[in-house]
């Protein structure tokens, strides 16, 4: 396995009842480099893992952000670059946008009450009344305002609803910008100078709601998120190691007697033996060329 190696590692943990296995794969060749079985996910146990891959010659890694990695990969591999996952930032940041439309549906006024029994004639029922409308229409399009790229029958109702509510054209348009930030047709200097306006941003002093995702955005990992804008090889997601992860969680469900740190490290190297791929002539075009696929 070590023999073909890229360069460019993805490191992640998987607990499997009182065990934490640390994976680390290849970026490029999407093949296990190693693992570690240990009792618990410490800083410890973090450091004692990417010392064992100090050997490699690695250029790249990518993790899932979480503190022990943060301070580990700098004092082990040194400057080496260190790229935090897209997607966990994305969805940390679109888990805030959603919090604040829920909160928004929350306080918007309640329909007035009505007896009990069949409404009268003439008289509007709690299910018709346009506030309850209101609320069903933000709940119904609640995650067309995270999404990359709505759709136009999606954009319609952002686009009516933000212009009775400014609030809720603030976040679609929060939403755009963060998305622009991790276009690799960017460069990293001018994703960082966008990252700096959008923290100035003029709609966190027009809207106190949008405090917590403020104070989101100056988060050492979004800056981490833009390593992957100088080196076109490095990956931007830790997608490889989370494949292998569920993989891990499939085997399993099937195989109930890899229970103990014995039996499971040899279902793993059993696997790693076993999980053979053919190697590209050049990685890094191999990727690209899937990129391309995955995007027509």
């Amino acid at each position: 396995m070590v023999k073909h190696f890229s360069g460019y590692l993805c490191v992640d943990e998987v607990h499997d009842g009182p065990f934490c296995i640390f994976y680390a794969v290849d970026a490029l060749l999407q093949k296990r480099i190693a693992f570690q079985i240990s009792d618990s996910a410490g800083k410890a146990e973090c450091r004692q893992f990417l010392r064992s891959l100090k050997g490699l010659k690695v250029r790249g890694i990518t993790t899932d952000g979480l503190t022990m990695y943060r301070h580990a990969v700098p004092e082990v591999f040194g400057a080496a670059r260190h790229q935090v996952c897209v997607f966990h930032v994305l969805k940390e940041l679109n888990e805030s946008v959603l919090r604040v439309l829920a909160v928004f549906r929350k306080s918007l006024p309640k329909p007035p009450s009505r007896r009990r029994g069949r409404p009268k004639p003439g008289e509007v029922r709690t299910a018709d009344h346009p506030m309850t409308r209101l609320k069903g229409e933000v709940w119904t399009n609640r995650f067309a305002w995270v999404r990359k790229h709505p759709t136009r029958a999606q954009r319609r109702p952002i686009r009516r609803l933000g212009r009775r509510f400014p609030l809720l054209a603030a976040l679609r348009e929060f939403e755009d910008l963060l998305y622009q930030l991790f276009d690799r047709r960017c460069h990293k200097l001018t994703a960082q100078l966008k990252l700096q306006n959008l923290r100035r941003h003029r709609m966190f002093h027009r809207f106190p709601q949008l405090d917590q995702i403020r104070r989101e955005l100056a988060s050492p990992n979004l800056g981490k998120a833009l390593e992957f804008l100088e080196d076109p090889n490095l990956a931007a997601t830790n997608n490889a190691v989370e494949r292998e992860n569920r993989r891990h969680r499939k085997r399993q469900k099937t195989i109930y007697r890899a229970r103990t740190r014995e039996t499971i490290a040899a279902r793993i190297r059993f696997s790693m033996v076993h999980d053979v791929r053919p190697v590209p002539l050049n990685p890094a075009k191999d990727q690209q060329i899937q990129h391309q696929r995955r995007a027509g």
